[in-house]
């Protein structure tokens, strides 16, 4: 499929079109590799969690902050 065939597509359909693609890249986990810098950002959020230094903000408080 090309660009050209994706832009005349309708919103809907493009939606559907990945979602179809996100479904299949995700129907087998053991083919997707996180990166190891996502497994040491993993562990050092656990680690600040299990110290009791992690700091957590509500979803609304997010918002303020990037607006």
């Amino acid at each position: 499929m090309t660009i050209a065939e994706i832009s005349q597509m309708t919103m809907a359909e493009r939606l559907q079109t990945m979602e179809a693609i996100w479904d299949s890249l995700t129907s087998d986990p053991s083919e997707v590799e996180s990166p190891e810098w996502h497994k040491v950002e993993l562990a050092d959020r656990r680690k600040k969690i299990e110290s009791g230094k992690a700091e957590f903000i509500s979803i609304k408080e997010l918002k303020s902050k990037h607006r």
